[in-house]
């Protein structure tokens, strides 16, 4: 047998093998391994010396693949470790969330491996991989947390175990089926914080400013015996005359009234700010808003349309509708489309005839849009409340503001100047024809919408 037949027969030998081994049980040979066959490599150039290198090279390769051999039998098997997840099915738009990994070591020896999760890119795992030691039936709880860059229903996959055999020439990736669901919803760690901060009468942290109210309530509540710090105008003359000692009425505020979101899912709502879309900011103000409004004892329900009503959730009062705002509004993501506000405001009259405060929360850049957006909030006023929550652009503010622009930054900042000047005629306007208007920035959205309402509600403008 030639030199040359020798090097291509081991060379047939050590591929043909490894290849099987990577497509039917998920084997990879490591670096170490290949450093390892340097010495039968170096030996096969040798044979072309004559019949001792070859027989030296064939030695060299017979050592190489017993070694091979030898330490693949020590590689675990998948039977030979249980994985467990505990995971929350409900998280947070950019909040931690928390997952926990078991894993328990049912064989005999202890397993060196690497972890890493099926969770994927969008929702961030730190850390995405770890490394474990687990000792002979020993159990193991590792901990990670995912930080979701989007809303929507996600999927948790199965958990890739990769292990290392003793002398760290093979590795095997092994894939333990979990299935998790995921559903990741706007912020609700802001209404836990809301909740806090009203017990706690502590909501000045949040923007939110007490609103006085103007005049007195004017909803019966109950009767009850005169006190001398009662108002002599609320004495019931006639419970007075039946029951023979003072009797007063109680006022309560109004409640039972009705707030309506108007949400606009179309291609304007697609702009980013400070890592979220304008929608995303809309959805976190609009639930915040709805979270109080359903305190205060108002129906709140929801109309989100792009070029079409995609999601029409029924005005109610109750603890139960903001779950169901929540579910209905976690997987809308802004439809590069435009926007039909004749559609949406038809579908409102068609729907929801009481006498309601409507939000609507879009993002208004052109005469043409605009000029449809007023006219259809100034036919609302005297049947409803109109409410146009408009968020600002915060890049157009910033090029104004700049102390020291270059010549390109003073053509950016005229633009931007002509743009701010129409917007703020276009507010004007809207205020003049008795609709209210939140101006803001995306991220300021939050407190000034709900003092609008506790406004609204102290004035009895509803």
């Amino acid at each position: 047998m030639t030199a040359l037949a020798i090097i291509l027969l081991a060379v047939a030998g050590v591929l043909a093998p490894l290849l099987a081994l990577a497509w039917a049980a998920g084997v990879y040979p490591t670096q170490r391994l290949g450093l390892l066959a340097a010495a039968p490599c170096a030996l096969s150039l040798a044979a072309l010396l004559g019949d001792l290198g070859a027989a030296l090279a064939l030695a060299a390769w017979v050592g190489w693949a017993m070694a091979a051999a030898f330490d693949l039998r020590s590689l675990p098997r998948a039977g030979d470790l249980a994985v467990e997840r505990q995971c929350g099915r409900v998280a947070s738009l950019r909040k931690p969330h928390r997952v926990l990994l078991t894993l328990a070591n049912l064989g005999r020896r202890t397993l060196t491996l690497a972890v890493r999760d099926g969770a994927g890119p969008e929702l961030d795992p730190q850390p995405a991989q770890f490394d474990l030691s687990i000792a002979p039936r020993g159990r193991v709880s590792a901990g990670y947390q995912l930080r979701a860059a989007r809303r929507g229903a996600f999927r948790l996959d199965g958990c890739h175990v990769r292990f290392e055999s003793d002398w760290g020439l093979w590795r095997r990736r092994i894939v333990y089926p979990l299935a998790s669901p995921l559903n990741v919803y706007p912020d609700m760690q802001q209404l836990r914080q809301f909740s806090l901060l009203a017990r706690t009468d502590r909501l000045s942290l949040l923007g939110v400013r007490r609103a006085r109210r103007v005049g007195q309530d004017h909803e019966f509540e109950r009767l009850r015996d005169y006190t001398t710090d009662d108002n002599h105008k609320h004495i019931d003359w006639r419970a007075t005359a039946r029951r023979r000692k003072l009797i007063v009425r109680d006022y309560q505020s109004s409640q039972s009234q009705r707030v309506v979101f108007l949400l606009d899912c179309g291609r304007m709502m697609a702009n980013h700010s400070r890592g979220l879309t304008l929608l995303d900011h809309a959805l976190n103000a609009a639930l915040m808003l709805a979270y109080v409004a359903l305190r205060q004892g108002d129906a709140v329900g929801l109309i989100a349309f792009s070029d079409e009503v995609t999601r029409f959730v029924p005005p109610r009062s109750g603890g139960k509708q903001m779950n169901r705002l929540l579910h209905a509004v976690f997987d809308r993501f802004p439809r590069m489309v435009e926007s039909r506000y004749d559609v949406a405001f038809r579908y409102l009259a068609a729907h929801c005839r009481r006498r309601a405060l409507v939000v609507l929360l879009t993002n208004l850049i052109d005469d043409v849009n605009a000029k449809a957006v007023e006219g259809y909030l100034t036919n609302l006023v005297g049947r409803h409340l109109p409410l146009a929550v408009l968020p600002r652009d915060e890049t157009l503010f910033d090029a104004v503001a700049d102390e020291h622009p270059g010549p390109e930054g003073i053509w950016a900042a005229a633009a931007a100047a002509e743009i701010l000047s129409w917007r703020h005629r276009l507010i004007a306007d809207l205020r003049r024809r008795s609709a209210l208007v939140v101006d803001a920035l995306p991220h300021e959205m939050t407190a000034p919408l709900v003092n609008r309402y506790l406004e609204i509600k102290a004035r009895h403008l509803l």
